[in-house]
């Protein structure tokens, strides 16, 4: 952690007061090296996972351009554009720009799919400061003319990889071809694959690159468990963890949405208070959903992938990880959804004999071995790509017969 502060980075003093009450201690890394260049009006590419504070690290220098150039934009347009990949991450940003704003006159819009979009366009009417939304709804009020994109001075992608992942390339593109040339540009991605990189280049000019992935990950205060356990035995193993009263707010991620539903079902029998959460659902029962998590009506959240980047729930004890993710940065977004504003946490992973390569890859990336809590010496040694040790293998007998030499197990 940064022994800087926030006042030291040239922070405005309604901004400074907005974060003192928002009780950030020190900048993060992302935020001690991304706010001054971003106040200095550089383009920006930051290498950042999710849980290190890059909400913030935008967010703060946007509020600050737009405070000190007011100016009230036509209808139906906005003065800045925040573009995440799901509605929970969205929502995430809209709330951390009116509390980090909660010091000067600056409005915010969410524009997103899965509600009405009758209120949304009603908010636009009048114009708006910032707009922070979906892909797919931003177009569709494109189209419509309903949300205008000309007097855009401040763009950010926020989570880009999640974006290609989720198939929005084409909606970036058509959403990037309406902005203003003229603008300060930034583009925020957990990992940098070649398609992330390819598309930085066309939405940044001569961008300053801040890479603080790698060490965030290494550093998160998390307690990593496996168990090895056939895919049957899994919903047993999470209702005996369960038993536990030190599991007090817990995430289960599971690979698809049917095993969410049917987990979660599992666990709403056995009467463990639970909410599900996937993109099948609504977004009032998305929000519902993550409300009971938060106020602690519901004891445990299952969710898929879609939760993994877009949750913000202090005092989360554990992650659960129900099926390991597809892809081993994911391990990452979700286990840290615990060890959230200096608290540690505890993440417990089910890993079956389908699984043992995610389980590699993911120790390869973190550069440790995660702590094996349960299962088989022989599992252990198959996950970790290992051989059994020699002398455990049968002996051998050998002996002649017609001058040849027979071996057998």
């Amino acid at each position: 952690m940064s022994s800087n502060t926030f006042a030291a980075l040239g922070l405005a003093e309604s901004l400074l007061r907005a974060v003192d009450q928002a009780r950030f201690l020190q900048p993060t890394p992302i935020q001690e090296t991304a706010i001054p260049h971003l106040l200095a009006g550089r383009d920006l590419l930051g290498i950042a996972q999710t849980g290190t504070g890059k909400t913030a690290a935008f967010a703060l220098p946007m509020l600050q351009h737009l405070a000190a150039t007011p100016k009230q934009p036509h209808r139906y347009s906005t003065r800045a554009l925040i573009l995440a990949p799901t509605r929970e991450l969205a929502l995430q940003i809209e709330e951390s720009l009116n509390r980090l704003g909660s010091g000067q006159k600056c409005r915010v819009v969410a524009i997103l799919g899965g509600v009405s979009r009758f209120m949304q366009v009603q908010r636009m009417r009048a114009g708006t400061d910032i707009v922070v939304g979906t892909p797919g709804r931003i177009c569709d009020l494109m189209a419509t003319g309903e949300l205008k994109l000309n007097e855009v001075t401040h763009f950010v992608l926020d989570e880009a990889d999640r974006m290609l992942d989720l198939g929005f390339i084409r909606d970036i593109r058509r959403i990037v071809a309406a902005l203003p040339v003229a603008r300060q540009s930034a583009l925020f991605s957990a990992t940098m694959p070649a398609e992330v990189a390819k598309l930085a280049e066309t939405l940044l000019r001569d961008p300053i690159r801040v890479d603080v992935a790698r060490t965030a990950a290494v550093e998160l205060p998390i307690e990593q468990h496996v168990h090895f356990v056939d895919p049957a035995g899994k919903r047993a193993l999470l209702d005996r963890l369960l038993t536990d009263p030190a599991l007090s707010r817990v995430i289960v991620f599971t690979k698809t949405k049917r095993t969410a539903n049917r987990v979660a079902e599992s666990l709403d029998t056995g009467g463990v208070r639970v909410s599900a959460l996937h993109g099948n659902k609504s977004q009032p029962a998305r929000q519902k959903a993550l409300e009971q998590f938060r106020s602690g009506r519901a004891r445990v959240l299952v969710a898929t992938d879609i939760a993994a980047r877009g949750i913000d729930v202090t005092g989360i004890s554990h992650v659960i990880n129900f099926d390991l993710p597809a892809q081993p940065e994911d391990y990452v977004h979700r286990i840290g959804r615990t060890a959230r504003a200096g608290a540690s946490g505890v993440a417990i992973s089910f890993c079956d004999a389908a699984e043992h390569g995610t389980l590699r890859a993911i120790e390869r990336m973190t550069g440790a071995a995660i702590q094996v809590v349960g299962g088989t010496p022989m599992a252990v040694q198959t996950a970790r790509g290992q051989q059994p040790p020699a002398a455990k293998r049968a002996p051998q007998r050998r002996w002649r017969s017609r001058g040849r030499v027979r071996t057998a197990a």
